[in-house]
């Protein structure tokens, strides 16, 4: 593919505000530590998340992880213009796909 002549895209030009993502993260922050578990290592605001596996509490430790999108929901939601729920969806999908196979979520 030839390079493009057009100039690149910044993320603002994308939509994203990295300035208000940032400021949500630290307005959160609180909520989010009341919900952390010892074996949780970090903190929110990176793009991954560690867990120290406490393996002597476990026979056999087994790591489940479970994606899952909010599908059709999201057209709903943007034809009613109402997105107050759809981050809830999201985790609670995630989360029951990894209970359903007997697994304990770890974040």
């Amino acid at each position: 593919m030839p390079p493009s002549s057009d100039p690149p895209l910044s993320y603002r030009d994308a939509g994203v505000d990295i300035d208000a993502g940032d400021d949500l993260v630290e307005r959160i922050k609180p909520l989010v530590r009341r919900t952390q578990r010892p074996e949780c290592l970090g903190s929110i605001g990176g793009f991954g998340g560690l867990f120290e596996l406490p393996v002597g509490q476990y026979q056999r430790p087994v790591l489940v992880s479970g994606t899952d999108g909010v599908g059709t929901k999201l057209k709903l939601a943007i034809a009613l213009g109402r997105h107050d729920t759809i981050g809830i969806d999201l985790v609670a999908m995630c989360v029951n796909d990894v209970l359903v196979v007997g697994a304990e979520p770890l974040y």
